[in-house]
């Protein structure tokens, strides 16, 4: 199997860095930006094709090679990967890298520097990133992913070459998850649909069914939206179930690191840390670094809840514009109440709908109270 096998749905983008990485290495572009929707797999991408580059056998090998292994691990020594459990990508990480990238590859042809979320740098930070792509070392090449090139910076994209990921379709999700997890057939198709592209939202509705179960309950108390009494109280729950599945996430991948750092040091689980060791094992759960992260991971729960929020409105606009048989519906299950939902708004309601979701969704990346913002969409929902 490929390198290239386990990307979903990109069949025309993997041709085109297939061809590249088997090429001309003096016809390669230095600094790429791969842009795709979230859940897409932009970030697999990136790394399927850093691995294709660094292998002898440019990733097309049945059996994968050692390049290939250690940079899907990540733990090639050539390549670096700059992903962020925070709100924003801090200056002093991007000025590490490129001290990083200044350095001729190790065992490799090349020294890769991918970045996740480029589109999370502030302009400043961005500024030091484009001082080092636009004259790159000769054996660097820079993998910045972002969901469009419209949320970077004119100047890296004029110094990039961009790749425009698609949507996979939902048999092609449901396909992935049966075959990489396992899931049963009714399952996977319905956690794809739910999902409407997103690959690893599906696969976390396919495996956590307490996830899965609050979507549904989130769908149900939308579409029983009447008064703002129920408003109100719909938005406290949402905020507490993603300020919960967000502790969660950040204390299980705390756990993971903590694990993996004894491991690497030959210790095991309850022996002491030796005091030359302390300071980095303390700081891989830092107070102000898990607070940063909850919050970054609970603006990800209310994001993929908003999309639920307006996944119903789609519906709903679908029926009212008779196109059920071209598109489907995302929220089968609820049909029948969506049916009334439809036939008591009118379509420019719908719309409305529709625009009050994206106004939350602003709010809350521009540091809004999260609880006051679904508060208020919520309210204008109940209104329509």
């Amino acid at each position: 199997m490929s390198v290239w096998d386990t990307l979903v749905g990109q069949d025309r983008v993997v041709e085109q860095l297939r061809a590249v990485s088997c090429g001309d290495p003096r016809m390669l572009a230095q600094s790429w930006l791969i842009c795709g929707p979230p859940g897409s797999g932009r970030s697999n991408m990136a790394r399927a094709f850093a691995a294709a580059l660094e292998s002898p056998d440019h990733g097309l090998g049945d059996e994968p090679t050692k390049a290939v292994r250690e940079v899907l691990a990540g733990t090639h020594p050539d390549v670096t990967t700059l992903a962020t459990d925070k709100v924003t990508i801090g200056i002093d990480e991007v000025r590490d890298l490129v001290t990083t990238a200044e350095q001729m590859p190790r065992s490799g042809p090349w020294r890769i520097i991918i970045i996740e979320d480029v589109d999370r740098m502030l302009e400043r930070t961005t500024n030091v990133l484009l001082k080092e792509i636009e004259e790159p070392s000769p054996r660097t090449i820079w993998l910045l992913c972002a969901p469009s090139a419209q949320d970077v910076l004119p100047t890296i994209r004029s110094r990039t070459r961009i790749v425009n990921l698609g949507v996979p379709s939902d048999a092609q999700v449901a396909q992935y998850l049966e075959d990489r997890h396992d899931v049963d057939h009714n399952l996977a198709v319905r956690a794809a649909r739910l999902a409407e592209g997103h690959i690893g939202v599906a696969t976390l509705y396919a495996t956590d069914s307490q996830v899965l179960a609050d979507r549904d309950e989130l769908v149900v108390g939308v579409l029983g939206l009447r008064r703002a009494s129920q408003a109100i109280l719909l938005a406290g729950s949402l905020l507490d179930s993603a300020k919960a599945q967000a502790a969660a996430d950040v204390a299980r991948r705390g756990d993971r690191a903590r694990a993996e750092f004894l491991r690497l040091n030959g210790l095991q689980e309850g022996d002491r840390v030796p005091p030359s060791l302390r300071l980095a094992y303390n700081a891989l759960t830092k107070a102000d670094d898990v607070k940063r992260q909850t919050t970054r991971r609970t603006r990800d729960v209310l994001d993929r809840a908003l999309n639920s929020v307006a996944s119903v409105y789609r519906d709903v606009a679908v029926l009212q514009n008779d196109a059920e048989e071209s598109v489907g519906l995302v929220n089968v299950e609820n049909r029948r109440a969506i049916a009334d939902l439809s036939a008591r708004l009118r379509r420019e309601r719908t719309i409305g709908c529709l625009d009050e979701i994206n106004v939350a969704r602003r709010r809350l990346l521009g540091n809004g109270n999260a609880l006051l913002v679904l508060e208020a969409l919520f309210c204008a929902l109940a209104e329509m």
